[in-house]
């Protein structure tokens, strides 16, 4: 049986150096340390004083003077005092304090001085015992002159290593990386080689994005099995662009194929091929799809691809060879070029694919397009169950009723209102997070922080209690507007009070749909007129949203039977760059003057419902002042159920 010998046993020599490795900043940091420490330190004392011949004559003859250092080339010279003397000239030097060190003082003398006869006279007229030793020499300043230029250009050099290591380490390269210690690899490519075991996020992680991720899944099935589909003579897509708003998953969609796929995966952003200095982001462009097609078959993966695959022609500044655009150029020319790039497959994201350059988008670059939009009722349920996981929640929790009351809510909002509860119920104190905190967590996120301390008048607070109320009473009343779900006078964020609804999740809208919506969007101004006798600045958001809408029944959607079935909607974006009109004067005063007339006729529909229910209206209103929030059950009691 072996045994653990303590002591007297032979240290087992495994075969090892240890490397010391020595920082080259900290080097640096004390060369620069030691050097201001001398220029600043290392000359205490006051310097020596500049007098002037005759003086020095004085000094002799007085006896004070030890030695004279004549520099024949400079005609200058040091004097060195008796050190019995030296206190003597005390008061000549600021705070009576003399040099540390001899000389004292120098002095400067023209060309006509001859110094061998000068100082042989000066010491004739002295007794053998005061007589002045001199010393003549020519200081050629030979190192002296050399380290002056040297020590400077050593220092600037060493600091410019120094700047262009740590501009390395900041781009993500490391000492021997991309970045390193060469300033000469700036244009190398950033993106970064992801590990497969580094990477947890998987396709169960990606709740909702049903077609989405099927599409992302058969892309991760080419790179594993592409002998399936290249056996009947196909070929394996060499790119796919996400596509959808902001917060909908796409990047974490990606992470996901970092995590399923057995391939290298490259991930880099749009922003990091854009750089100020010329030619480098076309070079990371390059060098990038050189690292991918060594690791072929591999997936690069470029997170907002619309900051370097913009529009060409539509780039800020007029110019049309801005680096922009060269590197969109080599983009353009590595995903579809005369080189060979099989086994790469370029996966981006955006949320602005209409600015995108048509040649980025066509067939043999980015095959296919796949949309990631906003979740719907099942796929917001599914969301919020991964992200309270780790949450306590209390007993029986309702999910179903948070997804119906998050419509229009992205993934990544849906998260922030998860946080969100937990907070507000560690604020609150509670050891479980309760259905109140979820929706409170919601009432924050739309509207904002709830102010308590807003100091509002009682007159102010009834009329907000009338147009919120007004809002209530005509989207209960009309069959085709958003269901009520609470009215609230409490002040949050911009809004003085709000009255808010679970709208139906439509992919279409039909014009008497959108004449009932318009009718609950200006039922507030007009209950406003109707009880105060004239509007107030209360509605700004209300008309802005109506008016919206009216233009486009009449400029897009081709709702107007005057202006007729006819559409100046530009999908393709390019007309805002433009800066006519696709219609006539006559023809915009034409659809002016029906805006206006739909105007008119909603103010006039939506007045008839609140004068023909003008007692359930005031009592809804006072029922909000009350209680300073109230539910759709209470306005059931009021007006019955709702009309549909």
């Amino acid at each position: 049986m072996p045994q653990n010998k303590k002591n007297g046993g032979k240290k087992k020599n495994t075969g090892r150096v240890k490397i010391v490795r020595i920082n080259l900043s900290w080097v640096f940091y004390i060369l620069l340390i030691l050097g201001l420490g001398y220029m600043l330190l290392g000359k205490g004392g006051n310097p020596a004083k500049k007098i002037e011949w005759d003086q020095v004559q004085e000094m002799v003859r007085e006896g004070d003077v030890k030695s004279i250092t004549f520099t024949r080339n400079e005609m200058q010279g040091a004097v060195s005092l008796k050190p019995e003397r030296a206190q003597k000239y005390a008061s000549l030097f600021p705070n009576n304090e003399l040099p540390k060190s001899a000389p004292q003082f120098v002095f400067l003398v023209s060309g006509r001085f001859y110094p061998e006869e000068e100082f042989e006279r000066l010491n004739a007229d002295l007794p053998q015992a005061d007589r002045v030793k001199v010393i003549m020499e020519n200081d050629e300043h030979v190192w002296g002159e050399l380290l002056q230029w040297v020590i400077p250009l050593v220092f600037m050099v060493l600091l410019w290593v120094w700047m262009f290591r740590g501009m390395g380490r900041a781009m993500g390269g490391g000492p021997g990386g991309p970045g390193g210690m060469n300033p000469f690899n700036v244009g190398k490519s950033t993106g970064k080689l992801a590990d497969k075991n580094k990477v947890n996020v998987t396709f169960k992680d990606v709740a909702g994005l049903y077609g989405a991720k099927e599409e992302v899944v058969e892309i991760v099935d080419f790179l594993k099995n592409p002998k399936k589909y290249t056996a009947l003579g196909g070929k394996i897509p060499k790119g796919a662009l996400l596509v959808g708003p902001p917060g909908t998953g796409k990047t974490l969609l990606a992470k996901a194929v970092a995590g399923e796929a057995n391939v290298p995966f490259f991930s880099i952003s749009g922003s990091d091929f854009v750089e100020m200095f010329v030619g480098v982001g076309a070079s990371r462009v390059r060098d990038l799809f050189n690292q991918a097609k060594e690791k072929a078959p591999c997936i690069v993966f470029i997170d907002e691809i619309d900051a370097v695959g913009r529009a060409r022609g539509k780039n800020a500044g007029f110019s049309s060879n801005d680096e922009r655009e060269n590197t969109l150029n080599q983009l353009l020319t590595e995903m579809d070029g005369f080189g060979s790039n099989s086994g790469v497959i370029v996966l981006a994201a955006t949320n602005r694919a209409d600015i995108l350059d048509k040649a980025l988008m066509r067939a043999g670059r980015f095959d296919r397009q796949i949309h990631v939009d906003l979740p719907e009722l099942k796929e917001r349920k599914e969301i919020f169950e991964v992200h309270m996981k780790g949450l306590k929640v209390e007993k029986d929790f309702d999910v179903d009723f948070m997804a119906r009351h998050t419509p229009g809510f992205s993934g990544a909002d849906i998260a922030n209102v998860c946080n969100e509860a937990a907070l507000t119920a560690a604020r609150r104190n509670k050891s479980i997070i309760d259905r109140q905190d979820f929706l409170d967590a919601v009432d924050r996120i739309i509207g904002g922080l709830e102010k308590k301390g807003s100091i509002i008048t009682p007159e102010e607070k009834k009329s907000i209690a009338h147009h919120e109320a007004g809002h209530a009473v005509v989207s209960w009343l009309l069959p085709h507007a958003n269901p009520l779900f609470k009215v609230t006078l409490i002040p949050r964020g911009q809004a003085l009070g709000a009255a808010w609804y679970l709208p139906e999740e439509r992919k279409l809208w039909r014009k008497s749909q959108m004449m009932d919506e318009m009718c609950s969007l200006i039922g507030g101004r007009v209950a406003e007129e109707m009880v105060n006798g004239e509007p107030s600045t209360g509605a700004q958001n209300d008309l802005e949203r109506l008016t919206q809408m009216a233009y486009s029944m009449i400029q897009f959607y081709g709702m107007s039977d005057k202006v007729g079935t006819l559409s100046y909607y530009d999908s393709t974006g390019a007309r805002g760059y433009e800066l006519i009109k696709p219609y006539s004067e006559k023809t915009a005063e034409m659809m002016d003057a029906e805006v206006k007339k739909l105007v008119d006729e909603i103010h006039k529909k939506t007045r008839d419902i609140l004068e023909e229910h003008k007692e359930g209206f005031l009592a809804v209103a006072a029922l909000l002042l009350e209680k300073e929030v109230i539910f759709a059950e209470d306005v059931e009691r009021i007006l019955g159920p709702k009309v549909k």
